[in-house]
């Protein structure tokens, strides 16, 4: 059986399409047989690829603009939308059914960082009539971390990608107040690249 390295920008549920691919068998019933792994802030997916460790990477759009901002010559295409919706929730400490974006103005949250989901972030907020600037955003660090800062008590809401805003409400820690990708829309968010 052929060998096929994959690496993800982050293990999620997000990612199920390709979770999937790997452990529902199909991708052994082409005759490949998978080594999956998550990346690493000092070895992203993107260093991955363009080190020849891994082979196909699941990333989001953005990991190209930094390259391209560079000026540097891109030897890798975005093949296969993984999903087309962005997969991160706001939580709130309280529930709130008659949330509005505008009722973060001046609140401290704490929002992912990472290129695509702080872009899509501050779109949704610009959609929704907030200027990013109102908010005290606050860089927790990696979605593991900012979770436990969020458990630890720090912010009034808190920005991550699906399940764990789920996982906290389950927990009694938090409540789903809103849907990035409701006020965003469609949009390429993660597809597969080599």
């Amino acid at each position: 059986m052929a060998k096929i390295n994959i690496i993800v920008s982050r293990h999620s549920a997000f990612y199920s399409p390709l979770i999937s691919a790997i452990w529902g068998g199909f991708l052994a019933a082409e005759g490949l047989e998978a080594n999956y792994a998550a990346a690493t802030p000092d070895h992203t997916a993107w260093q991955a690829l363009s080190d020849g460790s891994a082979d196909v990477a699941q990333i989001a759009v953005s990991a190209s603009w930094g390259p391209l901002a560079r000026g540097e010559n891109l030897d890798l295409m975005h093949f296969a939308q993984i999903n087309e919706r962005d997969g991160f929730f706001i939580a709130a400490r309280q529930p709130d059914a008659d949330f509005t974006w505008s009722k973060m103005q001046g609140r401290d949250i704490l929002v992912d960082h990472l290129g695509q989901p702080l872009a899509m972030f501050k779109f949704a907020a610009h959609k929704q009539g907030l200027d990013y600037g109102s908010l005290n955003a606050t860089d927790a660090g990696e979605p593991d971390e900012m979770e436990q800062a969020w458990r630890d008590g720090k912010g009034d809401y808190v920005h991550l990608q699906g399940p764990a805003p789920q996982q906290l409400e389950k927990d009694g820690l938090g409540y789903v107040v809103a849907a990035v990708g409701d006020a965003i829309g469609p949009v390429a968010f993660s597809s597969l690249t080599a």
